[in-house]
């Protein structure tokens, strides 16, 4: 499996999870692998999936910070999954993945995946954030 479809399938889980919450997010996780929809050992799948939810609140946010007009509660669940995928990637992978490595995958689920609109939403709140997260770095 390589980053890219990675990448799709901590998406995949984040998207499963704003509609199984009743289960951990452990259960979760060890259903995807029982059900062969995920290698048990892609440490970037795992590691990123529960690193989403460690930092959620922080993750969170930085998304409400530059959504203008927008909660992350009221984003759909696509777009969420979406941003919280991209900026856990951007405060917290920066030194594996390039920022416009990040932006750009980000993109490109939202364009299989989510309305055409969002794609420009997706776009200036990621960029907004990559541009303080750089500043701060400079700093």
């Amino acid at each position: 499996m390589n980053r890219h479809e990675a990448r799709e399938a901590v998406f995949a889980l984040l998207f499963e999870t704003e509609f199984r919450t009743d289960e951990s997010k452990e259960e979760i996780y060890a259903c995807s692998v029982e059900n062969r929809e995920l290698p048990p050992d892609d440490a970037y799948i795992h590691d990123t999936y529960f690193g989403v939810h460690e930092h959620l609140e922080e993750i969170d946010g930085m998304i409400n910070k530059y959504a203008k007009g927008w909660k992350t509660s009221r984003l759909s669940k696509v777009t969420r999954s979406i941003l919280r995928l991209s900026v856990y990637e951007l405060l917290y992978l920066r030194h594996e993945i390039p920022e416009s490595v990040s932006l750009n995958e980000a993109i490109e689920l939202c364009k299989k995946f989510d309305e055409d609109k969002a794609r420009a939403f997706l776009n200036g709140v990621l960029n907004s954030i990559k541009n303080e997260i750089l500043e701060a770095s400079d700093g």
